[in-house]
């Protein structure tokens, strides 16, 4: 089968950073299928990992996450799908992954494929989804039905932002303050549900008071958390909880005491990476915003197709996403 990988870790511009390659098509077994790739997404994770995870032996690392396909064979032990099945996953961080044309997958951390999207529209949004649905719902433990509370969501107009936004628009009752720093951005989010947008080049201390906003309830950083960990201190409820999901060189949970506030970090990985006892969740939450798409609940956050899969596109995808200047995400289809 054809694929795209790497041996060493290189910068973008340098061709072997990412080649064209032959490898052989895995097998489906016990609780695995076997899915042919028919579209990927590029999320940071592929590029922080392509340039800063050194490569063991000598076989060839296949990364990358976001796919939809279909499902070509199945494993022994599998129940919750069956050949010809159009589905949609985020992958497993420890498993060859989606640039090839075919990918082995756990069933458990696959869903049903929205029948309303393509499957490029569909690549944009597993990992997004997964992480903003296990913030909310899994580490946060946001109530659907409290309509007391407010949550502060900061990074709101990125990928993840944007499902997060929506989820808490349709699936609770929370007030929702984003930030964001063009008016283009604003906009966009207003759009999406946020019942406030605030500017987070500024203090977020002093943006609150500014429009008079209420102490959240809950913050999610989902970027610049280090930036902004000060400010989150200050705005904060006290006994609010508080989650992130980026990688901050430094985090000192002893400002947050006085306040009582708890910390929780999502990784939508963790589950398939520990093959924890809850992993189906994944499987659960992929179909309910596959229902939520198809019934208009949701909209894709689909920004640019950059064609076909193979190794010159991705590594334009690749050099576009480390601009940090994406705006929405970017799918490549077909082989």
């Amino acid at each position: 089968m054809k694929a795209i990988g790497y041996k060493e870790n290189l910068p973008i511009e340098d061709k072997n950073s990412l080649q064209d390659i032959e490898l052989n098509t895995p097998k489906a077994t016990g609780r695995d299928i076997l899915v042919e790739i028919k579209a990927i997404s590029v999320n940071p994770a592929d590029y922080k990992v392509r340039a800063g995870m050194p490569v063991e032996g000598d076989d060839w690392k296949v990364i990358g996450w976001d796919a939809t396909g279909i499902v070509k064979e199945v494993g022994d032990e599998v129940s919750l799908f069956k050949v010809g099945d159009e589905v949609w996953y985020a992958g497993d961080f420890t498993r060859q992954g989606s640039y090839a044309q075919y990918q082995v997958v756990d069933e458990r951390i696959v869903g049903k494929k929205p029948s309303s999207l393509s499957f490029p529209e569909a690549a944009a949004l597993p990992l997004t989804s997964l992480t903003a649905y296990e913030m909310l719902f899994d580490r946060l433990q946001v109530s659907k039905d409290d309509d007391s509370k407010s949550i502060l969501v900061i990074g709101a107009a990125g990928g993840v932002g944007s499902i997060l936004v929506q989820l808490a628009k349709k699936l609770t009752k929370l007030n929702i303050i984003g930030t964001a720093s063009r008016e283009e951005t604003t906009a966009w989010l207003k759009d999406l549900g946020a019942d406030a947008v605030i500017n987070h080049r500024n203090k977020l201390s002093e943006e609150f008071e500014k429009y008079n906003l209420p102490e959240p309830d809950y913050i999610v950083s989902l970027n610049a958390t280090e930036q902004h960990a000060d400010e989150i201190v200050k705005v904060i409820k006290p006994q609010g909880k508080f989650g992130f999901i980026d990688d901050p060189k430094t985090f000192n949970v002893m400002p947050f005491k006085a306040k009582a506030v708890s910390t929780h970090i999502e990784l939508m990985f963790t589950r398939s990476m520990f093959q924890t006892e809850d992993m189906i969740e994944q499987h659960n939450i992929l179909n309910e915003v596959s229902s939520l798409i198809d019934n208009g609940t949701i909209k894709t956050t689909l920004g640019e197709n950059f064609g076909v899969i193979n190794a010159e596109n991705l590594r334009k995808a690749h050099a576009f996403l480390e601009t940090g200047k994406a705006k929405g995400k970017i799918v490549l289809e077909g082989f």
